[in-house]
């Protein structure tokens, strides 16, 4: 009997009876494995009271965490009231030093003067207001005025006035808590969008980065709903002194690419001799921004031609008896190289992994959002078609759907290059490279 009940168990937390697939789920075995034997002997339980009692909570470890973060909660409304209570124990005590309305209308002027009174360094294109996103250097807002004294003699001492974050001695009470063993939860502010993967670091003294971002619908039955393109030109410069530069460029001269200048280009310069220049020549590019650098140029391209999409899709399932046959197919065209491709395609409830009849690539199933992950690390001209055929039980052929992928090409649509880097200043031009990029933004069959 044991022997029985253990082989049930193992299809329940099991994705596929192959070692990989033991191998993943060995813990919650483990786990569903304690629950039938005690000390050797058998338990009379079933397969759902086991499920149950390994998916149940702790009443015990729910208490204690509330416990835990009752007291967090309580030291961090403590910590405030202590910092609240030094801030009005200072201000009391200057003053009483200084003489009550003077000594006020003295920290007031004191702060507005120290606060504005130094000039603003706009990072921008030649230090214009108007610049590629000006970023504001935080140090330029110094609390000294340039040419007048560090603090006046009825000032304030450091540290009093509008302060944000956190302050020095709120600071030593935190790590005073953490020396004792308590757990100090910092407040994190969620990032803003996603974060794509970071580029490695530029080498060369220019770098000039082209990307492009799809975006693709495709009918289930043939046809296009959705085809858009949107494209970047960002310029990277490591010293300030290659920034008095020219960027020449060629593209495929597709009518339906439209390209859009930054503000500060010369677009009359752009539209008879294709080269990308400021406004002012006298003026450099800004160096070591950011990211992938300064953006120069936009475009945007849309179609619903059929014969240049990087990658078809199409999916055919059919229902026979108790089980569903599902064949999908892909194909790329010719001289279209696709890296990093995954055809995510969604499938019912399932208690095991789909049969697979045939492949060609990889494939894993991802049991928790039902999900067949179909992977091919390379199409090239060896491969420029491919099927996936499987079995699952009988269901709706909609369950399928929609089908999308991911992949990533080093040849975009604009087919954009930098073909020479002009230096204004005279001389030879600084050394400069290349990164172009075509990948997914959002890529489905529906």
């Amino acid at each position: 009997m044991q022997n029985l009940k253990l082989n049930c168990l193992v299809p329940e937390y099991s994705f596929s009876l192959d070692e990989e697939g033991v191998c993943r789920t060995a813990f919650e075995l483990i786990f569903a494995f304690d629950e039938v034997i005690s000390l050797g002997h058998k338990e009379n339980v079933t397969v759902a009271q086991v499920k149950q009692y390994c998916e149940m909570e702790s009443h015990e470890e729910k208490l204690h965490k509330l416990v835990l973060q009752s007291k967090i909660n309580e030291t961090k409304d403590v910590m405030k009231r202590k910092a609240s209570e030094i801030d009005k124990s200072k201000i009391e005590r200057n003053r009483g030093e200084k003489g009550g309305f003077m000594s006020l209308q003295s920290m007031g002027s004191g702060r507005m003067d120290t606060g504005f009174g130094s000039d603003t360094n706009l990072s921008s294109l030649g230090g214009s207001g108007s610049g590629f996103g000006a970023s504001i250097d935080v140090d330029s807002f110094s609390t000294k005025s340039k040419g007048r004294p560090a603090a006046s003699a009825t000032g304030p001492p450091k540290g009093l006035g509008m302060q944000l974050g956190k302050t020095q001695r709120t600071n030593q009470f935190l790590e005073s808590l953490k020396a004792e063993g308590e757990v100090i939860v910092e407040d994190v502010r969620p990032s803003i969008g996603q974060s794509k993967p970071a580029a490695p670091p530029p080498t060369d003294p220019v770098t000039l980065t082209v990307e492009e971002k799809i975006n693709v619908t495709l009918k289930r039955d043939g046809g296009i709903s959705n085809f858009n393109v949107q494209g970047t030109l960002s310029l990277q410069i490591l010293n300030q002194e290659d920034g008095l530069i020219q960027v020449q460029i060629e593209t495929s001269g597709n009518p339906a690419i439209h390209f859009n200048t930054h503000p500060n280009i010369n677009k009359e310069l752009f539209s008879n001799e294709n080269i990308l220049g400021l406004k002012e020549p006298s003026r450099p590019f800004p160096a070591n921004q950011s990211g992938d650098g300064v953006s120069l140029l936009r475009w945007r391209m849309q179609s619903a031609d059929e014969s240049i999409l990087p990658l078809t899709i199409n999916c055919w399932p059919s229902v026979s008896g108790n089980e569903t046959y599902v064949n999908i197919e892909y194909e790329t065209p010719a001289q279209t190289d696709l890296q990093n491709v995954v055809i995510f395609v969604p499938l019912p409830a399932l208690r095991e992994a789909p049969r697979i009849q045939q492949i060609d690539g990889e494939w894993r199933y991802d049991s928790r959002n039902s999900v067949l992950e179909w992977s091919i690390v390379l199409i090239d001209n060896s491969n420029r078609s491919g099927s996936l055929e499987f079995i699952v039980p009988a269901a709706d052929p909609d369950v399928f759907f929609p089908i999308s992928a991911r992949f990533t090409a080093s040849r975009t649509f604009s087919d954009l290059k930098v073909a020479n880097i002009l230096p204004l200043k005279g001389g030879s031009p600084p050394k400069f490279s290349q990164r172009t990029l075509l990948a997914t933004e959002n890529y489905q069959a529906v």
